[in-house]
């Protein structure tokens, strides 16, 4: 006797996983962390780009950790501390709160490490960033894409949103790679001393700047002009904002953010390819531009 028992239609588990991932934007750096540990097709051209220079720095900076760390711990003591009224900070609280830490300590941790991480960036300097370029490329590739996969910029509001183009300049700005280290480490560095707290206003705080640059090759594959990378990003603003902050985050660590700018890379370029795959739905039409929130 012939089955009678309709077809049973089987959900396309890719659209769901990636609408899924399109609705938590701050899970693509989680996946990137997860990718680069796991994949040797990434960790491996990565890690021969930047053994050689990882190694040099981390004496260095180990040698300047051992030879300066009580002279940085009477300053921290000095200048720090002893300005409660000017920083927050006292041996035991933290703006009059108690943490369960010794502060001083803790303060001198955190300034010590951002001078070893920048001595490692120095010593990683050009091969670093060719690393996290080759983290990008070769996770595009491992999703069996070319360049012809990234098209036109295609509207997916149907009123777009307003955009402030007479102070584009500081937009560009911003997102250049010396304001991104004056940013960082000058600008906000005396914030991330503060226990916790100081990590994550820091990176709210540059949320969107962080975000909008590792978007950058999707954006110049697709051939954008600024005006349109504006719009999108603020049609997306809130999600740019969310994998942002956990990317900021994850960078702002001591020491191991620099291996988070990578992993980065390859969580943003899977966003990326979510967010290409989303803009071929509205070019077909399958899609239909969709009113503001």
């Amino acid at each position: 006797m012939p089955n009678s028992r309709p077809p049973t239609l089987v959900p396309d588990t890719s659209s769901v996983a990636r609408e899924s991932r399109l609705q938590f934007t701050p899970s693509y750096a989680l996946v990137g962390v997860y990718r680069l540990a796991t994949d040797p097709n990434l960790y491996r051209p990565v890690w021969d780009k930047v053994k050689h220079g990882t190694r040099r720095g981390a004496i260095v900076g180990l040698g300047w950790t051992v030879l300066t760390f009580r002279l940085q711990r009477a300053f921290v003591r000095f200048f720090l501390i002893n300005s409660p009224r000017v920083t927050g900070l006292s041996h035991e609280s933290l703006f009059g709160y108690k943490v369960p830490l010794d502060i001083v300590t803790y303060a001198t941790v955190m300034f010590m490490s951002s001078q070893v991480e920048m001595v490692l960036a120095f010593f990683l300097s050009r091969n670093l960033r060719i690393a996290r370029e080759r983290a990008w490329d070769q996770t595009v590739k491992s999703r069996g894409k070319g360049p012809q996969f990234w098209g036109p910029y295609v509207e997916e509001w149907r009123v777009p949103p307003q955009v402030d183009e007479g102070g584009r300049w500081w937009y560009k700005w911003v997102r250049s790679g010396f304001a991104r280290y004056l940013i960082r480490r000058v600008l906000l560095a005396p914030i991330s001393i503060y226990p916790f707290v100081g990590i994550a206003l820091s990176s709210w705080l540059k949320a969107t700047q962080t975000a909008g640059y590792l978007h950058k090759p999707y954006f110049a594959a697709k051939k954008m002009t600024s005006h349109q990378t504006a719009v999108f990003m603020e049609e997306k603003k809130w999600d740019y904002k969310a994998f942002g902050f956990v990317a900021s985050l994850l960078e702002s660590l001591p020491i191991i953010g620099l291996v988070f700018t990578i992993s980065n890379r390859i969580g943003a370029a899977m966003w990326a390819h979510d967010l290409e795959k989303q803009q071929h739905l509205f070019a077909s039409g399958e899609l239909q531009p969709r009113s503001p929130l």
